[in-house]
């Protein structure tokens, strides 16, 4: 079996208040996307497809990719403007491999066990994603900021990434939805599982992630990412560096 990992690096990071791309900033010298990038090298996928700014994909080449040694990147590719945009042109760079892991590249300390919890998973459940159960108290409020509903916190699960699916499933799943963005007719969509669903009826199975895997999207993550590095984080090296 196949595995490819399509890590989505084209985002602005405009809530960052920087003019670096979130996942250009650095921690302990190193690019953000750099460990979200080496955990994968390190994992069983058999390669990697990055999706970044067409502006960016020179410097991603040699600033990153040559400079660590990456060896599992098959392809830099260009995005597009919205998130979804940039997951379909990795879908078709990807080519034909049985499963797909789509990783967010600003979160940076995914590690090696959910990786391989989410490779094994999909095998049995065609679609399932990195999750862990929520820890507060959620409250959906009315246009007037009234808490009109509380939801019952043990069905509650903060969805993360990767997000991993059959390649055929997704791929199609995205294929469709392309075709009703160019109608003007597609749903508001904020990760890939609500694709599946909506497109293909399938529901992703939630497999334990890590309180660890945050995205970094503001600066107080840099400090927490700072702090993840620093106390808690496994090894982001890259092996066989050249």
């Amino acid at each position: 079996m196949r595995y490819t990992a399509i890590v989505l690096a084209a985002g602005k990071g405009k809530r960052m208040n920087s003019r670096v791309s979130k996942q250009f900033l650095e921690l302990n010298g190193k690019p953000v996307l750099y460990y979200a990038l080496a955990a994968f090298e390190k994992s069983a996928v058999n390669d990697i497809i990055l999706v970044t700014q067409e502006n960016d994909i020179e410097y991603c080449r040699k600033e990153i990719v040559e400079k660590y040694g990456f060896r599992k990147i098959s392809r830099i590719t260009a995005g597009g403007k919205e998130r979804y945009d940039s997951v379909w042109k990795g879908l078709q760079a990807a080519g034909q491999s049985d499963y797909i892991l789509i990783h967010d590249g600003a979160r940076a300390f995914i590690d090696q066990e959910t990786i391989a919890r989410c490779m094994q998973d999909v095998v049995k459940s065609r679609a399932c994603v990195a999750a862990v159960p929520v820890k507060d108290t959620i409250k959906a409020a009315d246009s007037n900021l009234l808490g009109v509903e509380t939801p019952d916190r043990s069905r509650l699960w903060t969805i993360q990434t990767p997000q991993v699916f059959e390649q055929p499933l997704i791929y199609e799943a995205y294929r469709k939805m392309t075709l009703e963005q160019e109608s003007g007719t597609a749903p508001m969509v904020t990760d890939d599982t609500m694709v599946a669903e909506h497109y293909m009826g399938i529901h992703s199975h939630m497999v334990m992630g890590s309180y660890y895997n945050i995205k970094v999207t503001t600066p107080e993550d840099l400090i927490l990412g700072q702090a993840i590095l620093d106390h808690a984080a496994p090894d982001h090296t890259v092996p066989n560096k050249k």
